[in-house]
């Protein structure tokens, strides 16, 4: 069968799925602070559902799976579907992002169900700080969610960063020394204006050469390092002698759309080409379909545009398309 391939030729093998819009956090960057009205369960997809999908996507060379959320690990059983996935003949990349407060009784489950590693995302290693970025999350569960990955055996393990001006960058030096004398992979990102009501996103974002600036003011010489397992949009470097990596992320100030190889699956089954535009495709009604569904991935794909013009909303400029409504945790990470 012909691969999923864009009118641009990108190669499309990697389908971020969503498998619930709910979480037990509710980060500012992600939700509003009145909170979010959550879709009724039976609008959300089934595992069995998900993994029909999978099914048809596979002999087109679909061999890449991330679960998120929301908060992935608040639906029940996750392990059942990592099981279903892990079953399907050409899938041999299942991986997991998670903000690691439900991590430590959960990680040995999801090794052996067939995850093969996480990213946890982690945006300040001080209590108060952390509280106020989550609103009411306790950061010493997230690091005992990194003992029990690395425990369980899971690898690579990324903290995922979301960089803020005034909120908590002045914690970059604290964030690259946790990789100096452990394997973990830390990776700042530029804060995205995903479901963005207002302009209020301009005032928190700040490019990630600030990374860069924080190394040297700390006196560290740094040196391109190999991509950890998983490959993906980071620019990777490491601190001289370090066991670990860190990563900058730049979806808006130097976007990777060229190298693009992601699709995502929302939780209530619509495709999602870009993460950034409005397009949707609801595939829910098609699941037991597979060239259906095959068909429906190929014009999802066949819409897709060549980039996500993020630079163009934080410069106030215009755009060529609608971008979202939908916030990050209605869409998955």
């Amino acid at each position: 069968m012909e691969p999923l391939t864009d009118p641009f030729g990108r190669l499309h093998d990697y389908l971020r799925i969503s498998v619930t819009d709910r979480c037990n956090l509710r980060c500012i960057y992600c939700m509003p602070a009145e909170g979010m009205q959550f879709q009724p369960q039976d609008e959300i997809m089934s595992y069995e559902e998900i993994t029909a999908v999978m099914k048809a996507l596979a002999p087109l060379g679909l061999r890449k799976v991330r679960l998120t959320g929301g908060e992935p690990l608040v639906r029940k059983d996750l392990e059942q579907l990592v099981s279903m996935i892990a079953a399907i003949p050409g899938i041999d990349d299942i991986s997991l992002t998670t903000n690691g407060m439900m991590l430590p009784s959960k990680a040995a489950l999801l090794k052996q169900a067939g995850l093969s590693r996480v990213n946890i995302s982690l945006d300040s290693l001080k209590q108060d700080r952390f509280s106020m970025i989550t609103r009411g999350g306790d950061v010493s569960r997230v690091l005992k969610g990194i003992e029990a990955a690395h425990a369980a055996g899971l690898s690579p393990i990324k903290l995922n960063v979301v960089l803020m001006k005034g909120i908590n960058d002045d914690e970059i030096k604290d964030f690259i020394s946790l990789t100096l004398n452990s394997p973990l992979n830390v990776r700042f990102i530029e804060y995205m204006p995903i479901g963005s009501a207002s302009d209020s996103w301009r005032q928190t974002y700040l490019p990630l050469e600030t990374v860069i600036d924080a190394c040297t003011a700390a006196g560290w010489t740094t040196e391109e390092a190999g991509m950890p397992s998983g490959n993906g949009p980071s620019q990777n470097r490491r601190v001289t002698g370090a066991q670990g990596t860190f990563g900058l992320i730049h979806p808006v100030s130097e976007h990777f759309c060229d190298n693009c190889n992601r699709l995502r699956l929302t939780a209530d089954g619509h495709i999602k080409a870009c993460l950034y535009w409005a397009d949707e495709y609801n595939v829910r009604p098609l699941v037991q379909d597979p060239a259906a569904v095959q068909d429906l991935f190929r014009r999802a794909l066949g819409n897709k545009p060549h980039n996500h013009e993020m630079a163009l909303a934080l410069e106030k400029k215009a755009q060529s398309h609608t971008p979202t409504k939908r916030r990050m945790s209605q869409i998955g990470g």
